[in-house]
């Protein structure tokens, strides 16, 4: 009896995600590399980056994909999602720490294919040594919330958006 509710309850779980799933998807797309138009990256992001979302709204409540271009040399600092975050390395070399400081002791180098998934409220940070581009899957809203304010540069040289705003991905 019980195995037989724990197929039934499984059954369920997956019948449900696969109904939200089918639910999001309303359109076919297809993006070719050359299609690619790079535009700003989130304003939650240090300057430098580029981004394009693929599919969904970052900013919405839903799934969704966006690419972000990072040039050799850039660096995000630590900071939490409020959400799991899953990143693939599509080209270059994504350097990952875990913890309150950024450095260079104890990261993981995610050479390209590479593939990280990120359980919600985990300290992170980010180098990058040569040019790359990853990819986050991620429900929205998506939020990045830094560990240090100082490195968050939505408020670098502005006034402090209203707490509504102040962790929005919006772009600049």
């Amino acid at each position: 009896m019980k195995r037989m509710l724990m197929t039934l309850a499984t059954g369920l779980v997956m019948v449900c995600g696969c109904a939200s799933l089918a639910e999001t998807i309303d359109t076919h797309k297809t993006f070719r590399p050359q299609e690619i138009k790079w535009g700003p990256g989130p304003a939650g992001l240090p300057a430098g980056a580029e981004s394009i979302v693929l599919y969904g709204d970052p900013k919405s409540t839903g799934m969704f994909a966006l690419r972000v271009k990072m040039p050799k040399g850039y660096s995000i600092a630590p900071h939490m999602h409020a959400g799991p975050e899953i990143v693939t390395v599509i080209s270059g070399k994504f350097i990952l720490g875990l913890g309150q400081a950024a450095d260079h002791a104890g990261v993981e180098i995610l050479p390209a294919g590479s593939f990280s998934s990120m359980p919600k409220g985990v300290v992170h940070y980010v180098f990058v040594d040569e040019d790359s581009v990853i990819q986050i899957n991620a429900v929205g809203p998506w939020d990045i919330d830094y560990v240090n304010p100082k490195d968050d540069p939505r408020l670098n040289g502005a006034p402090e958006p209203p707490k509504s705003q102040l962790y929005s991905s919006e772009h600049r």
